[in-house]
């Protein structure tokens, strides 16, 4: 089975990876806002502990939603964006459409903060610290946020909708062949996959005895599970 630390482990060098193969002009640190918005830690956590306190499963639907984000273009919010003059929304794709959700509660998170500290903290990293505190919230593991992403003012659909995000469609030699492109094996996805679907899979705890193997056989059910 795969540990909670092993998920904290796979998750944290999911977000690495994404971050490493994006261009980058500022310098991530855990303490990015300590001295411009001292308190948006703790603001964002309380705005993400009513979104979850009101539905458990959302916690699961944020970190789905933090992947997908890191998954096209790296961890920026261009999965925030709506459509616009110049920009096809990313939530369009579809990968997307229908299936990931939870951001009218990213919104709600960042317009707290933006009623703190105006034009300080991206949507990138109230995206990013949501994922890590919904996932403990119910249970999941933790892990160390650095900040200081700059907000993306493109999305790309066609990037969304041409292998960068698991498709419903996709085969699991597909499906491992999409992730293995992000620095990823089997094994990761997997680890992936459950960290995605903490929450849910709170209520089925017997799924937790499973085999690796017959973690393996599920990963396609379960990346589609929230």
């Amino acid at each position: 089975m795969a540990s909670p630390n092993i998920i904290t482990l796979i998750f944290f060098l999911l977000i690495l990876c994404v971050i490493n193969n994006t261009p980058c002009e500022a310098q991530l640190s855990s303490t990015f806002y300590d001295a411009s918005c001292p308190n948006a830690l703790r603001t964002i956590r309380t705005s993400i502990r009513t979104a979850i306190s009101r539905e458990r499963r959302m916690a699961a639907s944020i970190v789905r939603l933090h992947f997908h984000d890191c998954f096209v273009q790296g961890c920026d919010a261009s999965i925030l964006l709506d459509d616009g003059p110049s920009i096809i929304s990313e939530k369009n794709a579809l990968p997307n459409k229908g299936s990931v959700r939870g951001y009218e509660v990213i919104e709600a998170a960042k317009s707290e903060v933006e009623k703190l500290c105006p034009g300080v903290v991206s949507s990138a990293d109230v995206l990013t610290v949501a994922a890590r505190d919904a996932s403990e919230m119910v249970g999941g593991p933790s892990w160390s946020v650095k900040l200081g992403r700059r907000d993306s003012t493109m999305a790309s659909l066609l990037l969304a909708e041409s292998g960068a995000l698991p498709s419903f469609k996709a085969s699991l030699d597909s499906l491992i062949s999409t992730f293995g492109d992000n620095g990823l094996s089997a094994r990761d996805m997997v680890a992936l996959c459950w960290c995605t679907c903490v929450c849910t899979l709170s209520v089925f705890r017997h799924y937790i005895t499973m085999s690796f193997v017959s973690l393996v056989s599920l990963t396609k059910a379960t990346i589609l599970l929230v």
